[in-house]
Order: C-alpha cells, then structure tokens, then sequence
C-alpha cells in the first residue's frame, strides 16, 4: 500500500509517495465460508474494516521513525518503549493475522501428533484444553483476546489479554509465543451471537486449523 501526500512548502508544492511497510495479509477464504460459526457480514466487517483500520493506523503511527524497519515481532517485544497508538495498532495486526490463519474451511484438521501430545500433557485430554480455554475466553471482561502459548520454557499454557495486548509483549503477565488466538471483542461475533460469547467459543472450534497450530507450535518449540 502506498500513501500518496501533498504539501505546500513556501507557496510550492510536492508530492511524497510513503510505501507502508506493514501490509494486510489477503483473507484466505471468502467471507462466507464459515456461514454456520461465524456469518460473512461480520466476517467482512470485521476483515475489512476493523483488521484493516489497525493496519492502517500502524503505519500512520511509525511513520518517519525507526520503527518503520522494525519487524513486527521486535515492536511487541519492546511495546512499552512505544506510544499508546503502536501498542494498540500494532498489537491488532499481529493478533488478527494469526487469528484468520488458524480457521479454515476445511473440514475435520487434526493437530499434529506432537501437538496432541502437549495438549494431553498439560491439559489432560484435548476437551480439557477446550474447556479451559473457553473458561478464560469467557471469563475475560471486556474486550480481548485467549491464547494457547509456549512458553519460554517451552510449556503450554493458557492466558488472556485485555484489548489488542498479546504473550509477545513485554507487559504481559504471561509471556510467550502464541500458536493459538481467539478474538472476543464483541465486533467478532455479535451480529451473530448477540451476548452469547460461550455459543460463539463452542461454534468457533469447528473451524480451527489444526494444520496451522500445529506448525505454530512446531516452530515456537524450535523443532
């Protein structure tokens, strides 16, 4: 994407082409192909207007800094040197990236063999993990996300964060990389669900992609 700003400079003006360096990942299925869990009108608002909003804002707000050059990881790792608007902003678009690449279409995706096994080892059983998630999912007040997270010790572990804050932050109470994000900000799901955050977190599992969690989590492990 690429902004496009005149100004008048004693009586004369120029014209400044600025390439944003942090771009919007393209939706990786239609608005529509999860109609049952999450329907397409949220899904194109949600996409269109609220992911893309943080985008855009990021660059607006690192515009003319150092940060402009920053990989998006080394910003959230050192949030608390930055401003209000990058740690808002720059915390959305990292959280909604990895958000649209763990659902898909695809049906029955399984986590991979080592995956299962962590969950099973620090969770118990697989509904275990399920129930625990949806219980701090839920239990989040207000606006915010839950994550699934590997430790720096290479744990799983389960946490929350309240508005576009993630594990990757050096202001998290749980630090970590992600593998696993839900979004409960309301504009998520209440076209659909009204008030009803438990109906969407039990719908939402039918569309996880195991295949992409479990490659996060391959990755976050170092294997």
């Amino acid at each position: 994407m690429k902004t496009i700003i005149t100004m008048a400079v004693f009586g004369i003006a120029f014209t400044q082409t600025i390439s944003a360096q942090f771009k919007q990942a393209a939706l990786p299925y239609a608005y529509n192909a999860f109609e049952n869990v999450v329907d397409a009108q949220t899904m194109e608002l949600h996409y269109s207007k609220h992911a893309a909003g943080y985008v855009n804002n990021l660059n607006k707000a690192v515009a003319g800094t150092a940060l402009e050059k920053e990989r998006l990881e080394n910003i959230l790792e050192n949030i608390s040197e930055h401003s209000a608007a990058v740690r808002n902003n720059a915390g959305g678009h990292y959280n909604h990236e990895l958000f649209w690449s763990v659902l898909t279409p695809k049906k029955n995706t399984q986590p991979s063999q080592e995956l299962s096994k962590a969950i099973n080892d620090a969770f118990g059983s697989m509904e275990a993990f399920k129930e625990a998630l949806n219980k701090e999912a839920g239990g989040r007040f207000g606006s915010g996300w839950a994550w699934l997270v590997v430790t720096p010790e290479k744990k799983l572990v389960i946490t929350s964060t309240p508005n576009q804050d993630n594990p990757l932050m050096d202001v998290a109470e749980v630090k970590g990389i992600p593998v696993f994000g839900i979004d409960v900000w309301e504009h998520a799901y209440y076209l659909k669900y009204q008030n009803k955050r438990a109906d969407y977190l039990t719908a939402l599992w039918t569309v996880v992609n195991w295949e992409t969690v479990s490659s996060r989590y391959a990755i976050a492990i170092g294997s």
